[in-house]
């Protein structure tokens, strides 16, 4: 993958617009990333992995959203990432989620993240997707790594390396992981630990079915089980046969006793159907005789039911002559009530007598049907009926008339209603002109001032700028000035460990110069007479070489004394990157002073601000008056218009008015003259229905009656008929002669329960077995029931006995059965658990047959780590210059005591100089930096390898350089130049001033109080 643009606005430390152009930096293979502390190198690649992934990475991707709080509120955070990678150009431009200032009103509105990925196809960018969830899944499948994994290949944070490289064997088994994604080894062993504790409890589980098995057999037949499994079916089986032979036995024991108790129950069974025949036999004897004492109220009970239902017919004919003499009464009374209701009314007066119409006796007098009136009969009708049907001819005249009446009361309605609203128009208008008169004055003022306030409000985004700069310029003079301090203080540092250096220089060579001139002295306290010299041979010294003044130098004094003078050189170099450090920022800072100093930028920015406030009131007072001058406007507009609404209004409801007047008087005058003596129209519909409802039920009335008489002089004539002819002389024989139906029921189940007595009586009485019974001696039924009692008890025992016998041995049988089948259940139980359990220990190290006691996660892992110091060594000899190798181990001497148990991932350092291995944690701070640089190379290759060979062309390797001296610094650099092979682009990340002198191309992160920004350099 390779980098070419990276576009941040509004990100971290940087307010504006920012872009780097790795094409330009990377195109001589090493560039510099570099800056003060906190101006925001680090902020460069998270932003990187902020496109590729939506997140920052580490502990910086849980905090709050990473939009600038140096930029304005309304600013837009975004980060935009062109790259190419496995040979497709991606452009990733991303949103983080973040609080805007509302459009209106106070507050704040949160935008969600946002996300639109485009690649270039043949020439033109094409949309690929803008949702976040399908963004991240095309570039995980198009980079192959998730951002832990890029993180640790593309961007090698030396701080974690270092840790990496001095830590604990099972924090260094947490990282392995996290890179190689091993976790699938540790599922696996957990997988096996599962499944043979799984097995473990069906083990346990049939074993403990057996043992139940096995107590319910032994407390079945009554029997201990054995303790040894191979025992408990041999001993089930030989329950089973004798408690089986046992039962047959008891069978044919039973079978004799169930015989005797059958015959004696035979026995008793007889004695008690010949005793009950003989009883039975003698009771219908005695019921015959009583029966036939009771014949001749049997026949009375016959002739009075004939008698009841010859008078049942007639009584009928009675009662419907006898409710047609009610019915008439009542309807002489109803015409008599309603006749004089009508007799007032004009047009009927006398002409209609309640009494005249007709002459029949309401009673019947002697005996005859009442007969209808003379030629008088139906006059009350006719008249009754015409003057009805006036009254209803004049009801659907009126009735025409109604709805004029209803619109006369709707016109009088609506003439209130229009002269209401004429005078409510009438004094709108007056106070909307009134509001017209003032207001063109009032618009041409509030113009004059919004035209003033526009002018002063205009400079607002001039001010703002100059304001800008002009800070900007305070805060340069103010670091300027405080630089100059800290400059002075480090050349003084700076002289003194030059001075420092050049003393302790002075002194290792002399001292060098000095043993090198006593080195026959120091060789000739070494001899010894007799023995040979080291230098001739001699065995005879006559005159050895003697110490100058002074005496000898030894070698540990060399030794120390050049250890010094590199001490003290380096503290040298150092004061030196400081000094040229300080210099660099005290000149970038006088720079952006522009020549200021520090009190004329602080009042230069003062007057800057009182004129960006007044500029800033004045936009807010234009902003006032356009709303002030639309609203103006606007009310002028609206009072015009309406006042023409008002106008046309007022004409139109004048109109209406008038209109309704005239019709008002028009219908008036006609429903006078409708209503005659009446008050109103209504009320003298109510009064003529009124009327005819009474005339109506009048002539009903007088034909109620009428047919009420015709009715009871049929009904007289058929009960007279049906008495004759039942043979009754008069109507007291009838309703003497009548029985009410509950004597008739009684009546007749007396004579069914008399007839049905004798019947049975007689059918008992014919019976030949019932004859039979009567001439056998009486049985003795004590007897044989005692007999029966005792041949029943004993096959009660002899049944039960067996059964039990039966049951005990089908139970033995069918828990044999079951034993067989749990003891069969269990051998492939117990295989499955033993090849379960030797994978499981396999798996975790602790077989026999695991001869390392290594877990398989940390096998693979071993193996994962012995590659990564394969690779790394290729690279730390070349930068230790051959003294320093890496080795990985599992043997506890290795200042670990839990590698063992990490299962190889131990780490050791070889020395070559000395032939040692040594704890990574005793190394130097330069030594443990390209060690942890070389590792973290390995560790990229590696990792890079097994997500699938991905390309990783721009490299970046953040901090670690300040701990170098200047030889291995040139040593590490040359490793790093050799890493842009193949065109990959490398990234030093450090603030060490020697890379500047070293690395021409350079990324320069500029920091400043109103936000950092970005400088191509080379």
């Amino acid at each position: 993958m390779r980098l070419h643009t990276l576009t941040v606005q509004a990100f971290g430390p940087f307010a504006g617009t920012e872009r780097v152009d790795f094409d330009r930096l990377g195109a001589g293979g090493l560039f510099l990333v570099h800056g003060p502390t906190g101006a925001g190198k680090t902020t460069v690649l998270d932003a990187v992995c902020f496109a590729l992934y939506g997140s920052l990475p580490g502990a910086r991707g849980k905090d709050r959203s990473p939009k600038s709080d140096h930029a304005p509120l309304d600013r837009v955070p975004e980060v935009t990432l062109e790259c190419t990678v496995r040979g497709r150009r991606v452009r990733i431009e991303r949103r983080p989620r973040w609080e805007r200032p509302k459009k209106r009103g106070t507050g704040t509105i949160t935008e969600n993240a946002k996300v639109v990925v485009s690649e270039r196809v043949n020439g033109r960018w094409e949309g690929v997707t803008t949702r976040p969830d399908e963004a991240g899944q095309f570039i995980g499948d198009l980079v192959g790594l998730t951002i832990d994994q890029f993180c640790q290949i593309a961007m090698l944070p030396q701080g974690d390396f270092a840790r990496f490289l001095r830590a604990k064997s099972d924090e260094r088994r947490e990282s392995l992981e996290r890179i190689f994604n091993t976790r699938v080894f540790r599922d696996v062993e957990d997988w096996f630990k599962g499944h043979a504790n799984r097995l473990r409890r069906e083990v346990e589980s049939a074993d403990d079915q057996v043992r139940s098995v096995a107590g319910r057999i032994a407390e079945v037949g009554r029997s201990p089980a054995p303790d040894l499994p191979e025992e408990l079916s041999a001993w089930a089986a030989e329950l089973a046969c004798v408690t089986a032979a046992t039962a047959a036995d008891a069978e044919a024991v039973a079978a004799g006793f169930t015989e005797a108790r059958a015959t004696a129950q035979r026995a008793l069974a007889e004695g008690r159907e010949v005793r009950s025949r003989q009883e039975r036999l003698a009771a219908a004897r005695e019921r015959r005789d009583r029966l036939a004492g009771a014949a001749e109220e049997r026949a009375r009970i016959d002739v009075l039911l004939a008698a009841a239902e010859r008078a049942e017919a007639v009584l009928p004919f009675l009662r419907a002559r006898d409710h047609r003499r009610t019915e008439l009464d009542k309807a002489g009374i109803a015409v008599a009530d309603q006749l004089s209701l009508v007799a007032g009314l004009d047009d009927v007066g006398p002409g209609v007598d309640a009494g005249g119409d007709t002459d029949a006796s309401p009673d019947g007098a002697g005996g005859t049907p009442e007969e209808p009136a003379g030629p008088g009969r139906g006059r009350p009708q006719a008249l009754l009926r015409a003057a009805e049907q006036r009254r209803r001819d004049e009801l659907a005249r009126l009735d025409l008339l109604r709805a004029d009446a209803e619109r006369r009361t709707s016109l009088g309605r609506a003439i209130t209603r229009f002269t209401g609203r004429l005078a409510g128009i009438e004094g709108e208008l007056s106070r909307v002109r009134a509001r017209l008169a003032d207001l063109p004055a009032r618009i041409e003022r509030v113009t004059g001032d919004l035209r003033r306030a526009r002018e002063l409000g205009g400079q607002t985004e001039a001010a703002e700028a100059a304001l800008a700069a002009a800070e900007r310029r305070r805060t340069a003079a103010v670091e300027h000035e405080r630089l100059g301090g800290e400059l002075e203080a480090a050349e003084e540092r700076h002289r003194a460990a030059v001075d420092a250096a050049q003393g302790a220089r002075d002194r290792a060579l002399d001292l060098r110069e000095r043993r090198i001139t006593q080195m026959a002295a120091e060789l000739a306290a070494g001899l010894v007479d007799g023995e040979p010299c080291a230098v001739c041979g001699a065995d005879h010294h006559p005159r050895p070489a003697r110490p100058s003044q002074g005496g000898l130098v030894t070698a540990d004094e060399e030794k120390a004394a050049h250890a010094a003078a590199d001490r003290a050189w380096a503290a040298r170099s150092e004061a030196e990157s400081t000094v040229a450090a300080l210099r660099e920022r005290r000149t970038a800072a006088a720079e952006r002073a522009e020549g200021r100093t520090v009190p004329a930028a602080r009042e230069e920015a003062r007057d800057l601000r009182t004129a960006l406030d007044e500029a800033r009131a004045a936009a807010g007072e234009a902003q006032r008056l356009e709303e002030a001058l639309d609203q103006l406007t606007a009310e002028l507009e609206r009072g015009r218009s309406r006042e023409a609404d008002l106008a046309r209004e007022e004409s139109e409801v004048r109109a209406h008015r008038e209109n309704a007047g005239g019709e008002h008087g028009r219908l008036t005058a006609l429903l006078d003259h409708a209503r005659g003596d009446d008050p109103g129209l209504e009320e003298r519909i109510v009064r003529l229905s009124e009327e005819a409802d009474l005339l109506r039920a009048a002539t009903e009335a007088v034909n109620t009656r009428d047919l009420a008489a015709e009715e009871l002089r049929a009904a007289a004539a058929d009960a007279e008929y049906r008495r004759a002819e039942s043979g009754f002389d008069d109507e007291f024989q009838v309703r003497e002669a009548a029985l009410e139906e509950p004597r008739r029921r009684e009546l007749r189940e007396r004579a069914r329960a008399h007839d049905d007595g004798v019947a049975a009586a007689e059918a008992v009485l014919a019976d030949p077995e019932l004859a039979a019974a009567g001439t056998a001696p009486v049985p003795d039924l004590a007897a044989a029931e005692a007999v029966a009692e005792r041949a029943a008890a004993a096959a009660d025992r002899a049944v039960a006995w067996r059964s039990m016998l039966q049951e005990r041995a089908d139970r033995l049988a069918a828990l044999r059965g079951e034993l067989e089948a749990s003891l069969a259940g269990c051998a492939p139980v117990l295989r499955r658990y033993a090849v379960a359990e030797g994978l499981r220990g396999l798996a975790a190290g602790t077989s026999a047959d695991n001869t390392d006691n290594v877990r398989l996660s940390a096998y693979v892992l071993a193996a994962r780590l012995e590659q990564v110091v394969a690779a790394a060594n290729d690279r730390l000899l070349t930068m230790s210059d051959g003294r320093y190798e890496l080795r990985y181990t599992v043997d506890k001497a290795a200042g670990d005591g839990r590698a063992r148990s990490a299962g190889g991932l131990g780490m050791r350092v070889v020395d070559a100089w000395t032939g040692v291995e040594r704890d990574p944690a005793t190394l130097s701070g330069g030594e443990t930096f390209f060690s942890s640089l070389a590792l973290a190379l390995g560790l990229g290759d590696v990792a890079s390898a097994e997500a699938g060979g991905t390309d990783i062309d721009t490299l970046f390797v953040d901090e670690g350089f300040g701990t170098l001296d200047e030889d291995t610094l040139e040593e590490v650099l040359d490793v790093l130049d050799r890493l842009r092979d193949g065109g990959r682009a490398v990234g030093v990340v450090s603030h060490v001033a020697d890379l500047r002198q070293r690395v021409s191309t350079r990324l320069r992160v500029v920091k400043g109080a109103s936000g950092s920004r970005l400088e191509h350099i080379g």
